[in-house]
């Protein structure tokens, strides 16, 4: 018998947690940590000192060595740089471990080497981490050893935001700022503050390490650049939702241990659509939180995997034809004292402060709907959305049968008078129990749906940080409960003013709520007609982070300055290019060193085997026919290859980084379609003993 596994025990078993704090810290010095934690301000050095000294003793204990600043520069994913505790021995040669409180505040990575899109130039080599107390400390271990984690907050000498997390704590500010206004307006006197919580589902694939290692593109890209279909794929949708392979299971078993102890509250796990695709979903915490949480789940899941002979992809299409790979960022508001402001409680026509929180809200995204659908892009989302397995690229709300009447009532008459109610659902079976139904449906062609008490940005890509939309979902949000409590605030007979302005923001953004199939060519023409932007990819939607609405939006709220917005830009072009480029890459060494050399013996073979049969007398038309056939094909892909390396020869000679990013998705990106195309078809010709790589059916059916 295995043996019992104690969740409580091991949970956050590797967390500098309040628990231990208050365990490990005097009763004074816990209290202005919490203090800090709930309400903001600055540790004194003292103060520091004696926390770091805590901290540091527990990770000794622990085992650990070393100690870093954990930040997460605009790479998206995470950094960080080792220090020992050691300091210099005593004269009697004693080593002693030290860390002080001024460097468990602030570090200095260097980190000259991080995209900054022209916010530091070259020789501007310093850069500061300062330490969010909010988040706490943790422990990683590895081949490494043991290293204390102290996630930080990364900027420039000058001040400016190099790093994904700044802006995040930032927008949390903002949001929690201005949505203080409107609870006090309902005379909630007892909040002191209000928390964007999120809970993100994360999909992955997992693939044979063995078989990983043999495909070149999977090693630098991410995702098969070449692959013709399986004979099966999802369309049985056996695989969703199915039995758990003995090796997937064992597996996930050891990636929720690793997590609860980080932690992180591994909640939910299950098969997805897609052959060998899988979901993990966390309960819900605060906004920073669940984006450090985030990394350490990818982080993890990679980890674990190579322990179990597999590599965990996280690209959002590593195989084309099968559903990709998405992160649901499920968002919601809530005050310190308990209320959540995105509950609509048992008869919403008459929860008036969340009418009018949900009217904000639909006038926050129709305001902002190109920076929302920015947030979300990245080089392989534009392979998934609006592709039929993932929300189309423009951005719309589900609201649900009964908030959509609500708001019908409010636009058309002024008053809700009645709200739809769920009922029971009949099962029609005597042992079986009648359940309590919901009042409306789910719909999983929506970007951002509605679904009961919180948001779902269903949008997110799968290898994507969640902190830039998060940091944009908190910042349209606040613009949206800026600008309806300086109206309010003033109002004479707040009641009528109220009603008015949730009136107001219904009827001028109703455009944007559709609760039909996202998926439709229909919608698209609908979409267009109601004046709803159709931003295709990532390149097109870089541009929206530095319109005169955003730079005004993100600098009212302290989140971006404008050279912040400009660098961001410029980084997301420059990402796009150089992504492009590595794939592009990859395809030439791949058809010049794997895929035409094994068809050209390939085809020497079958030459070989034509002049064998017709010296033999015998009719080899079958032969020369399936001859002929692959030999144009792979002339085919000959030509093809060397017209890819003629557009990146190209593609070399532009300097302008926004031109060079249209020009990777316009034409060097169709290039590498008309590569890839006679070789896919030359996979399902040629003799598979002979293939040079592992297929589709080799990767997503044997693990």
């Amino acid at each position: 018998m295995s043996e019992v596994l104690n969740v409580e025990e091991i949970f956050g078993s590797k967390v500098f947690t309040l628990g231990k704090m208050r365990e490990r810290l005097p009763k004074s010095v816990y209290k202005e940590v919490k203090k800090i934690i709930d309400h903001g301000g600055e540790l004194s050095l003292a103060t520091a000192d004696v926390v770091a000294k805590a901290m540091k003793d527990w990770a000794i204990e622990n085992g650990a060595t070393h100690y870093t600043h954990w930040f997460q520069p605009l790479t998206g994913i995470t950094a960080e740089k080792h220090d020992a505790f050691v300091t210099h021995p005593d004269e009697y040669g004693k080593m002693i471990m030290e860390f002080s409180g001024k460097e468990l505040i602030k570090g200095e990575p260097d980190a000259s080497s991080f995209p900054s899109g022209g916010l530091r130039a070259t020789f501007e080599a310093r850069g500061y981490t300062a330490w969010d107390i909010t988040s706490p400390a943790f422990l990683k271990e590895d081949a490494t050893g043991v290293i204390l984690c102290i996630p930080t907050a990364f900027c420039s000498y000058k001040g400016e935001a190099l790093d994904k997390k700044t802006p995040l704590l930032r927008s949390m500010e903002a949001v929690s700022t201005q949505a203080l206004r409107i609870v006090r307006l309902f005379g909630n006197t007892e909040a002191t503050k209000v928390v964007a919580s999120v809970g993100p589902e994360q999909e992955y694939f997992l693939v044979d390490r063995d078989k990983y290692l043999k495909r070149e593109d999977l090693i630098f890209a991410g995702r098969t650049l070449f692959g013709a279909p399986a004979p099966k794929g999802q369309e049985l949708e056996d695989h969703y939702f199915g039995t758990i392979r003995e090796r997937i299971g064992s597996f996930m078993k050891d990636l929720n241990i690793e997590l609860w102890k980080l932690g992180v509250t591994a909640k939910t796990q299950h098969n997805e659509v897609a052959p060998a695709q899988h979901e993990l979903a966390p309960i819900y915490e605060t906004a920073n939180i669940a984006v450090d949480h985030n990394q350490l789940v990818m982080e993890t899941m990679k980890k674990v995997a190579g322990r179990h002979g597999m590599t965990c992809l996280l690209h959002e299409k590593p195989f084309a034809g099968v559903n990709g790979s998405g992160k649901h960022n499920n968002w919601s508001l809530g005050t310190d004292n308990g209320v959540n402001l995105l509950d609509p409680g048992d008869t919403p026509n008459e929860n008036i402060q969340f009418l009018l929180v949900l009217a904000c809200i639909l006038k926050a995204v129709d305001t902002h709907a190109d920076l929302l659908r920015q947030s979300a892009s990245d080089v392989g989302n534009d392979h998934r959305l609006g592709a039929n397995e993932a929300p189309p690229a423009i951005i719309s709300v589900f609201l649900g049968e009964q908030l959509e009447d609500v708001v019908k009532q409010l636009v058309e008459t002024g008053d809700a008078t009645h709200s739809i109610q769920g009922g029971k659902l009949l099962t029609g079976v005597s042992t079986l129990p009648d359940l309590d139904k919901d009042a409306t449906d789910r719909n999983r062609t929506s970007p951002f749906a509605f679904t009961g008490n919180k948001f779902e940005f269903r949008m997110v890509g799968s290898a994507d940080s969640i902190a830039s939309p998060n940091t944009t979902l908190n910042a349209i949000v606040a613009e949206a409960f800026c600008e309806a409590a300086d109206i309010l605030e003033k109002a004479d007979d707040f009641d009528i003013a109220v009603h008015d302005l949730i009136k107001k923001y219904l009827t001028e953004h109703q455009r944007i709520i559709f609760n039909g199939n996202g998926y439709s060519e229909e919608w698209v023409e609908e979409a267009a007609r109601r004046g709803l932007p159709n931003i295709k990819s990532m390149v097109e939607a870089s541009e929206t982070l530095t319109t005169e609405k955003s730079i005004k939006l993100f600098e009212k709220f302290g989140i971006f300055t404008k050279a912040e917005l400009e660098s961001r830009e410029e980084v997301l072009y420059e990402t796009y290019s150089k992504t492009i480029n590595i794939e592009a890459l990859t395809m030439v060494d791949m058809a010049k060193k794997q895929y035409i050399p094994a068809v050209m013996e390939y085809t020497r073979t079958l030459a070989d085997t034509v002049l064998a049969v017709k010296s033999a007398g015998a009719d080899a038309t079958v032969q020369t026919t399936v001859l002929k056939s692959i030999s144009e094909k792979l002339a085919e892909a000959q030509a093809a290859e060397t017209a890819l390396e003629d557009k990146l020869a190209e593609a070399a000679g532009i300097e302008d980084p926004k031109k060079l990013a249209f020009f990777y998705k316009d034409v060097v990106h169709t290039a590498m379609d008309d590569l890839r195309t006679p070789v896919d078809e030359l996979e399902m010709m040629v003799d598979k003993k002979v293939w040079p790589v592992p297929t589709y059916g080799d990767l997503i059916f044997e693990v």
